[in-house]
C-alpha cells in the first residue's frame, strides 16, 4: 500500500488516499488531507458539519451513511456538499473523515 508523510510520519492510505487504519483519524489529520487529497485550505463550519457527522456515524455502525441519510441529519443540501468536496461525498468528504472507502453509494 502507499503512504503519505503526515508530520514526517508515514500514514498507510490506500490507491485512492483512503486511510488504511481508520483508528488513527483526528482533526489535525483532517486538516491534512484535506490540503493534501483534496485541495481545501480552510475547512469551514460546513465542511467540519459533514465531516464531523460522517466520522460518528461510521464510528456507530461502521459503514458510510447513504447521502440522503447524511443530507437530512445535517441539513445539507447534496449540491452544497458537492460545492464543499469538489470529489463528492464518498471520495472527498468520507476521505477527509477518515472512513475507508465505500463500496456503496454516500
Amino acid at each position: 500500500m502507499p503512504y503519505v508523510q503526515y508530520h514526517g510520519t508515514p500514514i498507510e492510505v490506500d490507491e485512492d488516499g483512503f486511510l488504511a487504519d481508520p483508528s488513527i483519524w483526528n482533526a489535525d489529520l483532517a486538516r491534512f488531507m484535506a490540503e493534501d487529497a483534496e485541495g481545501i485550505k480552510d475547512l469551514t463550519d460546513d465542511h467540519w458539519k459533514v465531516i464531523n457527522y460522517l466520522h460518528k456515524y461510521y464510528t456507530d455502525f461502521g459503514v458510510a451513511p447513504m447521502v440522503r441519510r447524511l443530507c437530512k441529519d445535517t441539513g445539507i443540501t447534496i449540491d452544497r456538499i458537492y460545492e464543499l468536496f469538489s470529489s463528492g461525498p464518498a471520495k472527498g468528504a468520507c476521505k477527509i473523515a477518515g472512513l475507508p472507502k465505500p463500496t456503496g453509494c454516500v
